[in-house]
């Protein structure tokens, strides 16, 4: 009795630490794509900001040396060029969709052209020269005169 108590406890407290692992990658998985969410371009130049001038801060002044402000110019410019860089990416997807939803609403708005009549109101065959068809309107319903 005392044996199958502790089988039961066992299985018992196997299925819990089961059910726990489930939860916790359950857990994780939310907070990985949240975090993950969370990280706007906004949000991440402020990050940047903030963490440069902590750095700043912490390092006296005097161990900026020349090749020290050359690198930092340079990370920043070529920050600048990446921002600037996906700015434009997204203005030109913009302007991409824009011009299909323009050419979508085109095609749709697009009235047929209006049939002309295949005969003339004024229309006399005696007045109408009789001529042979130039060699592009042989195959052509021009040549059917």
């Amino acid at each position: 009795m005392n044996f199958e108590r502790l089988q039961r406890r066992v299985d018992r407290a196997e299925q819990l630490v089961e059910g726990r692992a489930l939860q916790t990658r359950t857990h994780w998985q939310t907070l990985s794509q949240v975090w993950r969410d969370s990280w706007t371009p906004g949000r991440i130049m402020i990050a940047g900001l903030v963490s440069g001038f902590l750095a700043g801060r912490a390092e006296p002044l005097r161990s900026m040396n020349g090749a020290r402000w050359l690198q930092m110019v340079g990370s920043l410019s070529s920050l600048f060029a990446t921002v600037q860089a996906a700015t434009a990416a997204d203005q030109a997807s913009e302007a991409a969709d824009t011009a299909q939803a323009v050419q979508e609403e085109q095609e749709t708005t697009q009235a047929y052209p209006p049939e002309e009549p295949l005969v003339d109101e004024a229309f006399d065959e005696e007045e109408m020269p009789i001529r042979q068809p130039m060699p592009a309107e042989a195959a052509t319903e021009m040549s059917e005169r």
